[in-house]
């Protein structure tokens, strides 16, 4: 199978190349990736040989180059987008460009090439989950920030095409992923390096709000199942049923790290910050077979070990813009 896949230098993206060549050996792999800030080169190094594997700068905002891009390919998967919460407070504009224009291209490359599209989202797109319930693929979505407001259009235009077009498409929205690789300024690789470096390690207004983490394997695990095996039109949420606060998670990160609980530093909550976060993944669980492999506590540690061992990998990305208490009140 030939894939496009979209932002395959960033976070997901690049683990999601890495285990997709190692699950498949007929396989061909071309990546978009534009090299924005949370793109990064060396993420995909030690695959640069793989005659499978290629590599093509540019931005899906820019439909030639997509057009391009998809000729000849099977299949396209995007994760290309822009996905910090408080980057989208700060400046939403990129958000819509990127995140709902991007995807019209792909979605009209898709159209002109009759590629099979699968759309990678997230659960932010439904907004704040209530006490005691998980959200189901039919709940509607009532997104609080931009970002969310982008991926939620983008989850719509994929709907319409698939509906007016009858374009392959099939949408995966996951919980709150984490894992080697990860940007800085996202909250558990944030922790990690802040509580490395001997700075507090800040925790957004009460620390109470609630996730649900998956490991980045497991999340890439279901995206390549979906892809395979999943139902053109459908939705699949994925989660792994780690919820947990957010105090919890950077507790955690403390002790696997023998820091102390009083580097915690409680800092002004960011505007229309959910409380919680819940998705029900019963779905992709029955039809499709897929489970997550990897324990919460078990898969943080070996995050809060990669960290360590590579500092060459953060420490150039982990100056005080990134690192930043509060970046929601920075201008991007």
């Amino acid at each position: 199978m030939r894939i496009l896949i979209t932002g395959g230098m960033g976070f997901i993206g690049s683990n999601l190349i890495r285990h997709m060549l190692e699950a498949h050996e007929d396989i061909e792999i071309l990546n978009l990736d534009k090299l924005s800030y949370g793109s990064n080169p060396f993420n995909l190094k030690s695959i640069e040989a793989d005659g499978r594997y290629g590599f093509l700068r540019g931005d899906i905002c820019d439909f030639e180059t997509v057009k391009g891009a998809a000729k000849d390919m099977e299949a396209v998967i995007n994760l290309a987008a822009e996905t910090h919460v408080d980057r989208s407070i700060s400046n939403p504009r990129p958000f819509l460009e990127t995140n709902v224009l991007g995807v019209l291209n792909l979605l009209e490359a898709c159209r002109l090439h009759d590629l099979a599209y699968q759309q990678v989202s997230t659960d932010e797109v439904y907004g704040p989950a209530p006490k005691g319930r998980s959200f189901k693929e039919g709940d509607p979505l009532n997104p609080s920030s931009p970002y969310a407001a982008s991926k939620a259009s983008a989850d719509l235009l994929v709907n319409a095409y698939h509906e007016t077009y009858g374009l392959r498409a099939t949408i995966t929205r996951s919980t709150n992923n984490f894992g080697p690789n990860q940007f800085p300024e996202k909250l558990i690789p944030k922790a990690i390096i802040r509580a490395l470096l001997g700075l507090s390690v800040p925790i957004y207004g009460s620390g109470r709000q609630i996730r649900d983490w998956i490991y980045v394997a497991d999340h890439c695990e279901a995206i390549d199942l979906v892809l395979r095996r999943g139902k053109p039109g459908e939705i699949y949420n994925v989660s792994a049923g780690n919820e947990l606060e957010n105090s919890e998670v950077v507790e955690a990160i403390l002790e696997a790290l023998g820091k102390p609980k009083s580097m915690i530093e409680y800092v002004e909550d960011r505007p229309g910050h959910d409380f919680r976060y819940s998705l029900d993944s019963s779905k992709i669980r029955g039809e499709l077979g897929w489970r997550p492999r990897h324990a919460f506590g078990e898969a943080l540690r070996k995050t809060v070990e990669w960290y360590i061992e590579n500092e060459w990998w953060w420490r150039p990305l982990a100056d005080e813009r990134i690192l930043h208490p509060t970046p929601w009140r920075l201008e991007w």
